[in-house]
């Protein structure tokens, strides 16, 4: 004999679904970078689809691994300085600078381990300058690293005449293996590189009292006086942790490329604060997150990566940024608000 069915347990089991997948869309979106992943996961599937899959071809992956890094490390380091409520526009210039350094260091004949050491000084230095001129002289970040960025990159093309120069990495194959080897024939160290210091400013930003430090000077930095924390000296050190990034990627490009380019990192500054802003990092400061700031530095060579691939104009990627930053932004704030009405 059939038993009867248990209705008021069908009901039971529906309401816990129900409440399950709720928590689930709540959790899920309650997080800032959850909408920068539902873009980055759309932008692959375009770009896959409509480029008759050569975006995702293994060569394509390979150029993509190798060269994408090198600009995701800095925009790490300049969300990071965002969060405290300040700008970089200087970072391409650092870049180009510390690349003349480095490879001055290398025709002087320096052991290329002490060079880049050297160049990682170099990059701190003219962080702390930056951070010192903003501070100190009550000067806006703006304004300083714009005078900045002219500044070293002008000096970048006088010292070299704007021409390139040659690099031999054979001299040191060890110390171009660290740097630009392929982890078991496939990855390439830049890719492990970029996790490594997304790791350590994840850690950083969300684990540490320097974080806690950050996120304060960002959104209100008298009441995080008040409570005291020195401001200024938060801001200088993440004008530093931006200095010493781009010096390491200076370091990084140039021995992939094997030359010096007084071209290198042109352009780079507004595409780190695109990638900034894309994770969900606010202009004002005080608001983001590693994890999306991590999102956003993917976002940015993926679109122009896709762009190639479906063989569209360059001229189309400043329009193609645009929109993506302005849908991102519209997308958090719409995302924000719901959680506040689930709240």
């Amino acid at each position: 004999m059939r038993p009867f069915p248990n209705k008021n347990g069908q009901k039971v089991k529906q309401r816990l679904s129900r409440d399950w997948k709720s928590r689930f869309v709540k959790l899920f979106f309650g997080y800032q970078s959850s909408s920068i992943f539902l873009v980055l996961i759309g932008l692959i599937l375009l770009f896959t689809f409509f480029s008759k899959y050569r975006f995702s071809s293994v060569p394509n992956i390979k150029v993509l691994l190798a060269l994408g890094p090198e600009f995701s490390i800095i925009a790490l380091g300049v969300g990071m300085l965002m969060v405290s409520g300040e700008f970089d526009l200087s970072v391409g210039s650092i870049l180009v600078f510390c690349s003349f350094i480095f490879i001055k260091l290398f025709e002087a004949g320096i052991n290329l381990f002490l060079a880049g050491f050297i160049t990682l000084a170099a990059g701190a230095l003219l962080g702390l300058l930056n951070g010192l001129i903003t501070t100190k002289a009550h000067i806006p970040s703006f304004i300083t690293t714009l005078g900045t960025m002219m500044l070293w990159r002008g000096m970048a093309l006088i010292l070299s005449q704007g021409f390139t120069r040659p690099f031999n990495p054979e001299v040191f194959p060890f110390f171009s293996s660290i740097l630009t080897a392929r982890i078991g024939g496939v990855v390439p160290a830049q890719v492990i590189w970029f996790g490594v210091f997304g790791l350590i400013l994840w850690m950083v930003l969300h684990f540490h009292k320097f974080g806690n430090w950050v996120y304060a000077t960002g959104d209100n930095k008298e009441a995080a006086r008040a409570m005291g924390i020195n401001t200024d000296r938060v801001k200088t050190i993440c004008f530093m942790i931006v200095g010493i990034l781009c010096a390491f990627v200076a370091v990084l490009q140039i021995t992939r490329v094997s030359t010096f380019s007084s071209r290198a990192g042109d352009g780079w500054e507004l595409r780190a604060i695109a990638a900034s802003v894309v994770g969900g990092t606010s202009l004002m400061g005080g608001i983001g997150s590693m994890v999306g700031i991590f999102l956003g530095s993917i976002t940015i060579p993926i679109i122009e990566n896709g762009l190639v691939m479906l063989r569209i104009s360059y001229f189309w990627t400043y329009i193609i940024f645009g929109l993506v930053i302005i849908l991102s932004v519209l997308s958090s704030i719409y995302l924000k608000r719901r959680k506040l009405r689930h709240d």
